[in-house]
């Protein structure tokens, strides 16, 4: 029981990597409150964790709109009364090359990876520092650090959150709230098999050699969230600022 009465937010937690977060945080003892706008995705994520008990919460949100968030924030701190732990897991992907992708590409991308990350720390921030501390973990992504042809776009982003992720660290270390990045590798998600077939498409080979040369096999849902626990948890409370790769050596490997 890692987490036993904390209260937790996860965006984009209705499926692949935040639901299996989601999952794992309540066997842990945890109170989830779901962000996420795919509603119907959402409800069956709480109805599969609620067998028993309430430990999980969905609540409808569009991430790039802060009066959604506010109003959802607001909904879970009259629930909870408190926000212990944030995990800012909500993104998506586009696979293009760069001088095909146009404008509304970089601003798709931009709201859902980036501002929806700025604007839930915005909000949750003040609340751990009323709470004195707190933890963030920010999903960013091999790719964060890593360039990839076909994803420049999603690249940025994902090294703009990190940034988010290190600059959070440094500035409210002292004021008790810590920060830290997820970067995973391929995942067995719909998020990842869209992403491989995506890359196939444009003329990219990701068959298991592939994989296998790069990070030995697909990572499963369940191995990014135990990484994400290990980081919320007390098990890390000199862990800030870092960012942890889930990717079996292939950012080491170069």
């Amino acid at each position: 029981m890692k987490l036993k009465n904390k209260k937790i937010i996860i965006t984009g937690g209705s499926s692949g990597i935040g639901k299996a977060t989601a999952k794992l945080f309540c066997n842990e003892g945890a109170q989830v409150a779901i962000l996420d706008i795919d509603e119907t995705e959402g409800k069956n994520t709480i109805q599969e964790i609620n067998d028993s008990e309430e430990k999980a919460f969905f609540y409808h949100t569009d991430l790039t709109k802060s009066k959604e968030i506010k109003n959802s924030i607001n909904k879970i701190i009259d629930q909870f009364g408190e926000i212990n732990i944030l995990f800012n897991h909500a993104g998506t992907i586009i696979v293009k090359p760069l001088h095909e992708s146009s404008e509304k590409d970089y601003d798709y991308l931009m709201d859902i990876n980036v501002r929806s990350a700025f604007l839930v720390c915005n909000q949750v921030i003040p609340i751990m520092l009323k709470n004195k501390g707190g933890n963030i973990i920010i999903t960013s992504s091999i790719g964060g650090e890593k360039g990839f042809a076909l994803e420049s776009l999603y690249c940025m982003t994902k090294g703009a959150v990190l940034q988010l992720a290190r600059s959070i660290a440094v500035e409210y270390r002292d004021r008790g709230i810590r920060c830290n990045a997820v970067c995973p590798g391929f995942v067995k998600t719909n998020h990842g098999l869209k992403e491989i077939k995506e890359l196939d498409e444009q003329g990219q080979n990701w068959n298991e050699g592939d994989l296998f040369s790069v990070q030995g096999r697909m990572c499963k849902p369940e191995e990014v969230a135990s990484a994400v626990l290990y980081l919320a948890s007390n098990d890390s409370t000199f862990v800030n600022g870092t960012a942890l790769y889930v990717d079996n050596a292939w950012y080491a490997k170069g």
